[in-house]
C-alpha cells in the first residue's frame, strides 16, 4: 500500500478504537506535498539564523569552557563540512518520510513496533519540548529589550516570579502565543511563514555582518581567535573536527525527525535539492555572520558577546537595532517551530492519537516548556549537560538503528496498513507491541553514548559522539539481528 495511494477510512477502520490512528498522523495526501525544494530551503533559512546558533558560533570563536577560541576559517571549515554529513542524514531521513507520508513517530513503529515506537517518541518529544522554551526564551530576551525601547516604563517591571522578572515573562508569553497560533493553523500556515521569513532574515543577518565590519573598519582576519592569537595548524585541524562534532550534535534532534517535514514534499528530487541548497549554504552563512560579529565587537566595544542579546543592547543606532532585533525574533520563532514545536506536537499525538491532535499536542508543549522555566535550565550548564546531554546522546542510536532496519532489513518496503493497526497479527506488532530486538540493539549503545555525554575521562570525544553513537546502534542491531538469524527482505520481493 503506497503512501499516495492510502485509504483514510481504510486506515481509521484498521484502528477503530483510535490508539494509533488520527488525521494528523496519517500518511500526507497528494494535496498535503507543498513542501517543493524552496519551501525546504526556507526551513534550513529559519533553522540556522537564530539567537541559539549565534550563541553557538560566538562561544567557538571566543572560546567556553575547555574549548578554547577558535579562528574564524577553523569554524566555517567544519560547520561546512559538519552541513554536508547533515544534509546526507536528512536526506536520508527524508526519503523516510517522504515514501511512507508519515511523521517520525510512526516511522519509528516499523522498527521498534506499534507500541514500542512510543520511547523513542518520547524521549524526542522531552528534548524538543525543553528546546522549544529554551528558544522562546532566547527570543523574548531580543524582544524584551526592544519592547523597552519602544515603551521605557517596562525598564521599572523588575518584580521576579520563579526567576523571571515580568517584563521578560510578558516577552516569553507574547511569543508563546505567537507561535502556538503559527501551528494551530497547521504545516501550511508553518510552510508560508518559512517561506516569508527566510529569505527576510537572510539578507537582515548578512547586513548585520557588514555593518559590524564596517564599524569595526574592515579589519577581519580569518586565522586570528578571539584572543588575537594563531594556534598552531594541528590545533586550528583539531578544532575544525571538534566544530564538525559539535554542529552535528546541535543539529542531531533534526536530523532524526526531519521526515516531519519532507513527507510533505511532492517528489524525492524536493528533498534533496532542498536540503543540499540549504544546509551547507545557510549554516555556514550564518557561521561567518556570528564570527564576524564578535570579532568586530571586540574593536567596537572591547568584548566579544556569546549571547546576541547583549550584543543588541549595545546597538546605539535605534534603525539598525529594530531592524536585527525583529529579525532576530522572527528567526527563532522560525527554528522552534521547525526543530521543536512540530516534533513535539507529532510525538505527543502519538502517545494517545485518540484524544492527542496535532493542536492538542502543541498546547501541551507550550505548557510544558512554561513548567520547566526555561530560563533557568539554560542558566544551568549542569541542567544542559545531565538532563539534555544524556538525552540528546541517544539520539544518535535511535537514528542508526531505524536507518539501517529501514532501508537495509525492511528495503524501504512499509505495510500502512500495519503500520496503524493494534492487530497482533500486524508485521509490526512484533511481542506485544515492541520489537525486543531494537531494544537490544539500543541498550549497549546508549550506554556507550551516555558514558560520552557525561563522564569526564571522555571529555576529549564528547563532540563526537553522534559519530560514534549512530552507527554503533545500528551496529549493535545488526549483530542482534544476525544472532536471532534474521535477514533483510529479499530485493526482488513485493510488498
Amino acid at each position: 500500500m503506497k503512501a499516495l495511494e492510502a485509504d483514510y477510512d481504510e486506515l481509521r477502520e484498521g484502528d477503530p478504537q483510535g490508539r494509533l490512528f488520527n488525521d494528523d498522523l496519517a500518511p500526507a495526501r497528494a494535496s498535503d506535498r507543498q513542501w517543493n525544494s524552496y519551501a525546504l530551503f526556507s526551513l534550513w533559512m529559519n533553522d540556522a539564523h537564530n539567537a541559539s546558533n549565534y550563541t553557538f558560533a560566538a562561544g567557538l570563536f571566543i572560546g567556553t569552557g575547555a574549548i578554547m577560541g577558535m579562528t574564524p576559517l577553523s569554524i566555517v571549515i567544519g560547520v561546512f563540512i559538519a552541513t554536508f554529513i547533515i544534509f546526507i542524514a536528512c536526506c536520508v531521513s527524508g526519503l523516510m518520510g517522504y515514501e511512507t507520508g508519515a511523521p517520525y513517530p510512526v516511522i519509528s513503529r516499523v522498527t521498534w513496533g506499534v507500541w514500542g515506537a512510543n520511547f523513542p517518541a518520547l524521549v524526542r518529544g522531552v528534548v524538543a519540548i525543553a528546546w522549544y522554551g529554551i528558544q522562546t526564551y532566547l527570543a523574548s530576551i531580543s524582544l524584551e529589550l526592544l519592547l523597552m525601547r519602544i515603551f521605557p516604563p517596562m525598564q521599572h517591571w523588575t518584580a521576579s516570579f520563579v526567576g523571571l522578572r515580568l517584563s521578560g515573562w510578558v516577552a516569553f508569553l507574547i511569543l508563546s502565543g505567537i507561535q502556538l497560533i503559527i501551528v494551530w493553523r497547521g504545516m501550511e500556515a508553518v510552510r508560508h511563514f518559512q517561506g516569508a521569513a527566510g529569505p527576510i532574515i537572510w539578507v537582515i543577518m548578512i547586513g548585520l555582518g557588514v555593518w559590524m565590519l564596517s564599524q569595526a573598519g574592515w579589519d577581519f582576519r580569518w586565522t586570528v581567535n578571539a584572543d588575537n592569537v594563531t594556534p598552531p595548524i594541528g590545533t586550528q585541524f583539531y578544532q575544525i573536527f571538534v566544530t564538525v562534532g559539535l554542529t552535528i550534535g546541535t543539529l542531531a534532534t533534526l536530523m532524526l525527525n526531519f521526515s516531519d517535514f519532507a513527507r510533505y514534499a511532492p517528489s524525492r528530487r524536493s528533498v534533496v535539492l532542498g536540503n543540499v541548497l540549504g544546509l551547507p549554504l545557510n549554516w555556514t552563512a550564518f557561521a561567518l555572520t556570528s564570527v564576524l560579529c564578535s570579532a568586530a565587537a571586540i574593536k567596537v566595544y572591547g568584548e566579544a558577546f556569546h549571547d546576541p542579546g547583549d550584543l543588541l543592547s549595545r546597538i546605539d543606532n535605534d534603525v539598525v537595532f529594530y531592524v536585527v532585533s525583529i529579525a532576530f525574533i522572527v528567526a527563532t520563532i522560525g527554528v522552534n517551530i521547525v526543530a521543536n514545536f512540530v516534533s513535539a506536537a507529532f510525538d505527543l499525538s502519538n502517545l494517545n492519537p485518540r484524544k492527542i491532535s496535532f493542536r492538542v499536542g502543541g498546547i501541551v508543549s507550550v505548557i510544558a516548556s512554561i513548567v520547566v522555566t526555561p530560563w533557568n535550565l539554560y542558566g544551568s550548564p549542569t541542567a544542559i549537560n545531565y538532563f539534555l546531554g544524556s538525552l540528546g546522546a541517544l539520539l544518535g542510536p535511535f537514528f542508526g538503528i531505524l536507518t539501517l532496519d529501514y532501508f537495509y532489513y525492511k528495503r524501504s518496503r512499509v505495510d500502512l496498513r500495519d503500520l496503524y493497526s493494534p492487530n497482533p497479527e500486524g508485521r509490526y506488532f512484533y511481542r506485544g507491541g515492541l520489537n525486543t530486538d531494537a531494544l537490544l540493539g539500543f541498550i549497549p549503545a546508549a550506554i556507550v553514548a551516555l558514558c560520552i555525554a557525561l563522564v569526564p575521562a571522555f571529555s576529549k570525544v564528547s563532540p563526537f559522539s553522534w559519530f560514534i553513537a549512530a552507527p554503533l546502534g545500528a551496529l549493535c542491531y545488526w549483530i542482534v539481528e544476525t544472532l536471532r538469524g534474521n535477514k533483510p527482505l529479499p530485493t526482488d520481493s513485493g510488498d
